[in-house]
């Protein structure tokens, strides 16, 4: 039985590869740091800023405060309107999932200074049951410190509790706090990777989700 679903963002929700990418070659180039491909900097998407940096590039803690601030800033001229738009199917497969009385829930990497604004702007904000960013933890992904304030903040169980998301980082915090685990291919991991996680499931689509609280529920569509 599935009651509560804890979802990730960038990646799965909503599609900013190309807006976070944009932002992490900026700052690179920027503050003069040796050049990365795409393929690294969307390897470690999904971590908090500074140790997004710190695992790109080796570098001093005051470099790594220097770069998450420059991030911030570029991102803000970066993030117009429009720019993070939901992956297809979000919004429909949550609708249906929120009118089934599933509490529905984001734990993020991303700070709360836009992660709220985000969720509004692809218009899922009001089906959601707790908001958790980056800044209201104090140990990141993928530690299961955001799965264990949701689950302590809404009275849910780990085993009724289902995280989903497009990074190993996600599949990990899942698995540390003893929940059922979904890896979306589509984002910024590859199904090799979250294979190599042995997550419970792996989707292509964010409408299959449907599925697998139908399997697990006993509902039909």
């Amino acid at each position: 039985m599935l009651t509560t679903i804890i979802l990730d963002f960038d990646g799965t929700l909503g599609d900013s590869q190309s807006l976070i990418l944009k932002t992490i070659q900026q700052t690179i180039q920027t503050l003069r740091l040796p050049p990365q491909s795409d393929e690294a900097c969307s390897a470690v998407i999904g971590l908090p800023l500074k140790e997004m940096f710190t695992t790109l590039i080796p570098m001093s803690e005051e470099m790594a405060e220097q770069c998450a601030e420059t991030y911030r800033r570029l991102f803000d001229i970066n993030n117009i309107p429009g720019s993070v738009p939901a992956f297809p199917g979000v919004v429909e497969t949550l609708t249906e999932l929120h009118r089934r009385g599933l509490k529905l829930t984001i734990a993020s990497s991303r700070g709360k200074d836009t992660l709220p604004l985000l969720a509004k702007e692809i218009g899922i904000d009001s089906m959601l049951s707790l908001i958790l960013s980056v800044n209201d933890v104090k140990n990141a992904k993928p530690h299961p410190e955001p799965v264990l304030l949701t689950l302590e903040k809404l009275g849910s169980k780990a085993e009724e509790t289902l995280v989903v998301g497009d990074a190993v980082y996600d599949m990990m915090m899942g698995q540390r706090a003893n929940t059922k685990t979904c890896a979306v291919s589509y984002g910024n991991g590859t199904r090799e990777e979250l294979a190599a996680t042995q997550p419970d499931w792996i989707i292509d689509h964010f409408s299959q989700l449907l599925d697998i609280v139908n399997q697990e529920n006993g509902e039909t569509a």
